[in-house]
């Protein structure tokens, strides 16, 4: 299992330099010797590889749902095409960094100090995403009925005051990514996740409420799905886009 976890984390570090630093080094006016990218990935890669070995230790069953492959038979059309969507999305996000870092300048880059703000930022996502993977055994990379594996409802921990912890934590830590980076057009490209993200929570809580006993009961008792007070409440018996409670 812990084999098995550090590959493929080594292959989403493999990922990330290659639409990450890959395009910095081939673009005019780029560099193969990024440093801001560089130290990105090294402390990713460190924490992710400390992050897998910790749960093959702790928590087997945690590492090993988030191990399933992104795609599955059981998955309903609406998850694969949602699915596929946000993980293009999401290599579209990296290849702009470095093109809008090196060639397209869209906006003056962010101070060292405004810098430093989004690597704190980006860890506290990623220490989020830990975080709900702990406390759900069942939160796996792609939206399934899980009830073979005898899933059942977590309510507690973060999953206490919203019910998509996991992303939660992703957002921050992108846009942070982002700012370390120094492209605030890479920042502002996390909207365009966030309308994917939502899609995605759409189909999951669609998978979840005919799958998992007791879920529409949870979705009214905890009725913020991303941000606690802010957005995406749950009013009665249809899901409501206002943000505040009553």
């Amino acid at each position: 299992m812990i084999i098995k976890g550090l590959i493929v984390g080594s292959a989403q570090l493999v990922l990330l330099g290659v639409f990450l630093i890959v395009p910095a080094g081939l673009i005019p006016g780029g560099t193969w010797n990024w440093e801001r990218a560089i130290i990105f990935v090294a402390v990713y890669g460190l924490i992710l590889e400390a992050a897998i070995v910790t749960f093959a230790v702790v928590a087997p069953a945690r590492l090993e749902a988030r191990l399933k492959p992104p795609v599955s038979q059981k998955q309903p059309v609406t998850e694969q095409v949602v699915t596929t969507i946000m993980f293009l999305t999401f290599l579209g996000w990296l290849v702009l960094i470095p093109v809008d870092v090196f060639y397209l300048k869209l906006l003056p880059a962010p101070t060292f100090a405004v810098s430093i703000c989004g690597a704190v930022l980006s860890l506290f996502g990623f220490a989020i995403v830990l975080a709900a993977v702990y406390q759900n055994s069942f939160v796996i990379p792609i939206v399934e009925d899980q009830s073979e594996r005898g899933q059942t409802l977590v309510d507690t921990g973060l999953y206490a005051f919203v019910r998509h912890p996991w992303y939660l934590g992703l957002l921050p830590f992108k846009a942070g990514s982002a700012v370390w980076l120094e492209s605030y057009a890479g920042l502002i490209a996390v909207s365009v996740l966030l309308v994917v993200v939502i899609a995605r929570i759409v189909v999951e809580e669609t998978v979840l409420q005919k799958t998992l006993p007791g879920y529409t009961e949870y979705m009214k008792k905890v009725r913020y799905r991303l941000v606690p007070f802010i957005w995406l409440a749950w009013y009665g018996d249809t899901p409501d886009f206002r943000g505040f409670s009553h």
